[in-house]
């Protein structure tokens, strides 16, 4: 059973200001929770409503029914499970290999696709800045699928960061080189803008190589991609070299 206190915790963690005051956030679904309970993060409860999860201790495992499940999910059909992690402190910033920087991304959803991207794609390091979707919202942890555990991501003054690596900085515009002709190398930063806007024009002023994915069909009517699917082409094609 879940207590009128560990509900309102629970509940409280969908908003970031909780979430940073308890330095807490959680995680739903047997798949997402299994990856981050195998990673270095620490648990501090798990709810779920079947008897599994042999390796979680009896002291931090509660056995609850799915109405109770349903008090404390932020999922409109809830899966079997809920768990709480504390949050890990940002890890200093590696400045090597390929940088993946977001500018001012707001759809939790696109932040979490994109970490698992880049888990795939073998990216270390994400920048973003601060105005940039929290990284432990619900929903962008439900999307990041454990890979919140394996990427490095720090919200930073991207402006002054820019401004001082000597690593080149490579940006996403309409009005870019073809992707697919471009020489790209396996050091450097990778600029993705904003889902309406792009990337900022403080930021632009400091790109040094403008490239664009081309649009192939006949119409040619749409205006761009989703930022998690360009993520996905231009990570791609970085590694590809």
């Amino acid at each position: 059973m879940v207590s009128k206190n560990q509900i309102k915790l629970i509940t409280s963690l969908q908003q970031k200001k909780y979430r940073n005051a308890n330095k807490l956030f959680f995680a739903e679904g047997v798949k997402g929770i299994e990856e981050l309970l195998e990673s270095n993060l620490e648990l501090e409860h798990l709810y779920t409503t079947q008897n599994n999860f042999d390796t979680v201790s009896k002291e931090k495992k509660t056995i609850i029914s799915e109405n109770d499940l349903k008090k404390i999910s932020a999922l409109a059909t809830p899966n079997s499970c809920l768990a709480i992690f504390k949050m890990p402190e940002e890890k200093l910033i590696i400045e090597n290999g390929l940088i993946l920087v977001l500018d001012s991304i707001r759809d939790p959803g696109n932040l979490g696709t994109i970490l698992r991207l880049c888990d795939w794609f073998g990216i270390q390091q994400v920048l973003c800045s601060k105005e940039t979707v929290d990284l432990f919202n619900p929903k962008a942890v439900q999307a990041t699928m454990g890979s919140i555990a394996r990427v490095n991501l720090n919200y930073i003054d991207l402006n002054k960061f820019l401004q001082q690596t000597k690593l080149p900085i490579y940006g996403t515009f309409m009005d870019g080189e073809n992707i697919y002709k471009s020489h790209l190398p396996q050091d450097g930063i990778i600029i993705m803008g904003n889902e309406a806007n792009g990337i900022s024009e403080e930021l632009e002023k400091l790109v040094q190589n403008r490239i664009t994915i081309p649009r192939f069909g006949d119409i040619q009517k749409t205006e761009s991609l989703n930022v998690a699917t360009a993520t996905a082409i231009v990570l791609s094609e970085f590694r590809k070299g």
